[in-house]
């Protein structure tokens, strides 16, 4: 969280009766058991991408063109071809991935403390559970999408997480991990029952909106 944020949350939360404490990292933490919920966490740590050009991978880059404006471009740099998703090899020119060496090494201080220490962990984010070729980064800002480049510093920049990378990080510390989409979870945490006893004495109008969120939110589409 920026100071700025950490600063709007201590004036919302001023008034809550319980104690509460900002930290910058996590070795900060008390040497304690790690209950830890992390809500589009990893979704906002940067991530590297890399652009197919010829026979290989480039590293994509950001650079100035000839009128000074931001823009893209495959940089010098190679990737590890380990890295790759399986489907990397079929990849059409100009394609990209995405790795995110980052995001790795947080998941790895959080899952020593763990192992270490004790606790468990529930992450939620946007993401795919097994990796692919693609570009997810993304722009939003004014809760709008926007082009990457529009607007630097200004706008949130985020990309799709990788659970199975990190599910790997957490299982090389001999930790247990288990994934499950959006819908899954919310359904196994009681979702349609709940959605039953709100609509249990609601009218037809409010019934209808209640199956529409469920829908939203554990659909297919969800």
């Amino acid at each position: 969280t920026s100071p700025r944020l950490a600063d709007v949350q201590k004036q919302t939360l001023a008034a809550t009766p319980t104690a509460i404490g900002w930290h910058e990292s996590i070795e900060t933490l008390p040497q304690t058991p790690l209950f830890i919920v992390g809500n589009e966490l990893f979704d906002a740590v940067p991530i590297r991408q890399f652009v197919r050009a010829g026979t290989g991978w480039r590293e994509r880059m950001i650079g100035l063109d000839d009128a000074d404006e931001l823009h893209f471009f495959a940089g010098a740099g190679s990737v590890d071809p380990t890295l790759l998703p399986d489907d990397a090899e079929n990849a059409p020119q100009g394609a990209i991935v995405e790795v995110a060496p980052a995001r790795a090494a947080l998941m790895a201080t959080i899952a020593e403390r763990l192992a270490r220490l004790g606790g468990a962990g529930l992450f939620l984010d946007y993401g795919y559970l097994r990796p692919g070729v693609g570009d997810t980064l993304q722009a939003v800002r004014k809760h709008d999408h926007e082009d990457v480049l529009a607007n630097p510093g200004e706008a949130d920049l985020t990309a799709h997480v990788d659970f199975a990378a990190l599910a790997a990080t957490v299982r090389a510390h001999g930790l247990d991990a288990h994934l499950s989409t959006q819908g899954k979870f919310l359904v196994e945490m009681g979702l349609l029952e709940r959605a039953g006893q709100l609509g249990a004495n609601a009218n037809e109008a409010a019934r209808e909106k209640i199956a529409g969120e469920v829908e939203r939110l554990a659909g297919p589409q969800a």
